[in-house]
């Protein structure tokens, strides 16, 4: 989607949700903790400031993809109560990485820019996995199959852009009805995936 016509399309949207905010009509006690808790967190993280500072090295530097402070940051946050082992991510070469590394710098993580540099080795859970490419829903239609065989009750999916354009709308209500994924967050800009089967299927729309 062309960033001029989303900023232009902001306040509607915000408007169209408005609904949704905050958590409310949420009974799920998984769901009203991670939308009040996660999503919509503002304490100011230690690492933010120096995040800012290297980001703007690497857009210097290395080119990459900006994104927004607000879905970087939003990565952190997931990542940080996440605590994934491994942390995956497919698309666009971006700043984002600064963040989903800095959540847990522990973590082991990959990077690939499509299908033929994913190279997992065998037996690894893939505990979090941010699909950024909008641009190319047949890649991140791809990359879901390989990795959702990978997933534990604990694994997270993040997929950018899933209203960007007509493909990725289509795209997501597939991964959401997809027998295989749990509960579900349609944050407009991104969507969340969970794969506990022990709670109960629900598709959660949050004013983000």
């Amino acid at each position: 989607m062309n960033h001029l016509l989303l900023c232009l399309k902001r306040p509607f949207i915000w408007l169209s949700r408005f609904r949704y905010r905050c958590g409310y009509g949420v009974h799920s006690p998984f769901a009203f903790n991670l939308i009040t808790d996660v999503i919509y967190e503002k304490l100011p993280y230690y690492a933010y400031r120096s995040l800012a500072s290297e980001q703007k090295k690497k857009l210097k530097e290395c080119g990459w993809y900006k994104g927004t402070r607000k879905i970087n940051r939003l990565l952190f946050r997931l990542v940080n109560r996440v605590q994934p082992a491994t942390i995956v991510e497919v698309g666009r070469p971006s700043v984002s990485s600064l963040y989903l590394q800095s959540a847990k710098p522990s973590a082991g993580y990959l990077f690939a820019s499509d299908l033929s540099e994913l190279f997992l080795d065998t037996d690894v859970p893939i505990d979090f996995l941010y699909l950024n490419d909008s641009r190319n829903p047949v890649l991140v239609k791809e990359v879901f199959e390989v990795c959702v065989q990978r997933t534990t009750p604990k694994s997270l999916f993040v997929v950018y852009g899933i209203t960007y354009s007509r493909q990725m709308r289509t795209l997501w209500h597939e991964l959401q009805n997809d027998e295989r994924v749990g509960i579900t967050f349609d944050l407009y800009d991104v969507g969340l995936l969970f794969f506990d089967k022990t709670k109960i299927k629900q598709h959660y729309m949050i004013n983000f």
